[in-house]
């Protein structure tokens, strides 16, 4: 059990450099962060997510079900709320960016949320 939470300690870690990295080579080259940026923030926030929930979702119980339920849903709504801001922000021109991005900073945000919510949710109940 203590060497799985290392394991995901470590990707996070790592992941985490990674990102470090892509965005100190986009601000110093002056442009935008490339598409991989977004993934690896999303995999470092997941990893470090699952680090800490390993010991709660070894464990088959009912509590686990209901925040998996309680996360689950609060991803579906917080995708509702995405995807109104990013057809709202396309359809004005409030950002000029290709759908290619939008689609990768949408995906990054949707993992981030469904492994937040269950930290949250997590110390809820």
């Amino acid at each position: 059990m203590k060497s799985s939470k290392t394991a995901f300690m470590l990707l996070g870690v790592f992941f985490l450099i990674v990102t470090c990295l892509l965005g100190w080579i986009a601000f110093t080259t002056g442009s935008k962060p490339t598409l991989m940026f977004y993934t690896f923030i999303s995999m470092s926030i997941m990893s470090f997510c699952m680090a800490h929930l390993y010991p709660q979702f070894i464990q088959k119980d009912e509590r686990m079900r209901l925040i998996r339920q309680k996360a689950i849903l609060a991803s579906f709504f917080a995708m509702l709320l995405y995807l109104m801001v990013f057809t709202t922000i396309t359809q004005f021109g409030l950002v000029s960016l290709p759908s290619v991005d939008l689609f990768q900073i949408f995906t990054a945000l949707m993992i981030s949320t469904a492994f937040i919510s269950m930290v949250v949710y997590s110390k809820v109940y």
